[in-house]
């Protein structure tokens, strides 16, 4: 999927939904961001980062203003993995609203992503997942992660 980086408003906050891959093709530029409150950025659709990627997004996030408040939505296991393994790749302060948790069944052999939302799964650094997770076929799913190191950033932040 070709890289893009759609701005939209969601109140005082530009929205900015980042889609496809974050590789060396990935042209990031400086968000208009007019009289914004805050930053989001959308990270639901992005499918693939690499190393160059990775240095070219923290490149890119430290030019958004300090002054205002940056959060990050509906994060993918890939950008997951790279907020607990990489340093700087979120700035200091940013806020994870929200983020995927992979799921598996080995009755159906099922997976699903579900969606951990800040203060309804997760507050401060404690992690309350939902009861029960069921696959269509209404087989119980597992969380498909190591959580210690899954949630990792949740205790740094």
């Amino acid at each position: 999927m070709a890289f893009s980086i759609n701005k939209s408003q969601d109140g005082t906050k530009v929205v900015l939904a980042i889609q496809g891959n974050i590789d060396e093709d990935a042209n990031f530029t400086p968000p208009d961001l007019g009289s914004s409150s805050a930053i989001v950025l959308d990270l639901e659709e992005v499918t693939a980062i690499n190393s160059v990627g990775i240095r070219e997004w923290i490149k890119w996030v430290k030019t958004l203003p300090a002054s205002l408040p940056l959060s990050v939505r509906r994060c993918p296991k890939i950008i997951v993995d790279q907020i607990n393994m990489v340093a700087g790749f979120l700035p200091q302060g940013a806020v994870v609203e929200s983020f995927y948790v992979p799921y598996y069944s080995d009755a159906s052999g099922n997976e699903k992503m579900v969606l951990f939302e800040n203060g309804k799964e997760f507050k401060g650094g404690d992690v309350h997942p939902p009861n029960e997770v069921k696959d269509e076929t209404g087989e119980v799913m597992e969380m498909d992660v190591i959580e210690s190191k899954y949630f990792k950033f949740l205790k740094n932040g």
